[in-house]
């Protein structure tokens, strides 16, 4: 049995992704096939319209750029 990798995706790729899940499902294509051709679990694609949905790219790597800057901080144990 093989393992999948895990694929990491950009937040500027997520929101395309959930884009182009919005389209296809507004086209008329069941969620099943919408998830296959995005090759994400249902799972995943909850969690990321909580997460960022109705954001714009740059808004998601925006957010993305101020997390990492928030757990760098409380690394460095300034506070």
């Amino acid at each position: 049995m093989t393992t999948r990798r895990r694929k990491r995706h950009t937040p500027e790729q997520i929101v395309r992704k959930l884009r182009d899940a919005d389209a296809m499902l507004n086209v008329g294509q069941d969620q099943t096939a919408v998830l296959q051709s995005l090759e994400i679990s249902e799972a995943t694609c909850l969690r990321r319209k909580n997460q960022y949905g109705g954001m714009q790219s740059q808004e998601a790597k925006r957010l993305k750029e101020l997390d990492i800057k928030m757990l760098k901080y409380v690394a460095s144990k300034n506070w």
